[in-house]
């Protein structure tokens, strides 16, 4: 862990700022790189920073007798007994307070009401399954956040935008964010889509997974962290497109858990081309 200041952030909550600081000292980067927020939620941005990063804060169940052998955050009892609002690191078997960002008045003695870990979504590495080079099954995109899924035989990828003609490009997506990586292009394989039918009972339209390209022969899980080609495009996979309940509503009941892990990939676009279905995708 590094310590580091508060971030200086117009308008941001304490409780925001000292998160932030936190999640900067244990990740040990510069504490201006984690988001803050003028919102009333302050966890709204770091978790999608951290997503990125194919990390979560996963909150623990009795923060008051949780140990732990690595760094994790907590909120210290207030004068009321409530959580105050700064977060502080603790550490330990038992664990104490390890850090309270300088400032914050943070009793060191005071009892633990709230915490979460900071941990990858996935416990154990993904082991790759030897498909290495699949192709383009099929190729989607949607004007509005809600509207339909357009099935294309062709389509233009545009570096640092996206999906010609797709929402997220246009900045329309429900979660688009400006700055936010991993919304350029999304993955899903036919295999994942056949094995929630085979394993759950849930026929799932390639349309309806909501998702730009689904592939065939390819370990999409495989290339987070990797750059791959999609026809004569480059992509880098940032990240895991773990299904959401947003996605869950628009499909039948148990699609969030059968895709769960097995939603697909969230990449960027290095440089444009257009891609048609057939063509191939293997890592670049």
């Amino acid at each position: 862990m590094r310590e580091c200041p508060l971030p200086e952030a117009a308008g941001c909550s304490l409780a925001a700022r000292t998160l932030a600081a936190c999640v900067a000292a244990i990740l040990e980067v510069r504490v201006d790189d984690v988001p803050c927020t003028v919102a009333r939620d302050p966890f709204a941005p770091v978790t999608w920073w951290l997503a990125t990063r194919s990390l979560g804060l996963v909150p623990v169940a009795d923060a008051e007798s949780f140990q732990w052998g690595g760094w994790w955050i907590a909120r210290l009892a207030g004068a009321d007994g409530r959580p105050a609002e700064p977060f502080v690191v603790m550490a330990g078997l038992p664990s104490g307070l390890a850090w309270a960002p300088a400032g914050t008045g943070a009793p060191p003695a005071a009892p633990v009401r709230e915490g979460w870990v900071l941990a990858p979504p996935q416990l154990a590495a993904h082991a790759p399954d030897g498909r290495t080079a699949g192709v383009v099954e099929g190729l989607f995109r949607a004007v509005a956040s809600a509207g339909p899924m357009e099935s294309l035989a062709r389509v233009a990828l545009i570096a640092g935008v996206g999906v010609e003609g797709d929402r997220y490009a246009a900045g329309r997506g429900r979660f688009s964010a400006s700055g936010r990586s991993g919304q350029e292009l999304t993955l899903i394989e036919a295999e994942a889509i056949e094995a929630l039918e085979k394993q759950h009972g849930i026929e799932l339209d390639a349309a309806d997974a909501r998702r730009n390209v689904v592939t065939r022969g390819v370990d999409l899980n495989a290339l987070v962290g990797r750059g791959f080609e999609v026809g004569e495009v480059a992509c880098y996979g940032q990240r895991l497109a773990e299904p959401c309940s947003w996605l869950q509503a628009m499909t039948p009941a148990g699609t969030l858990r059968g895709l769960v892990h097995r939603g697909g990939l969230r990449a960027d676009i290095l440089a444009g081309g257009v891609v048609v279905l057939g063509d191939r995708v293997a890592p670049g």
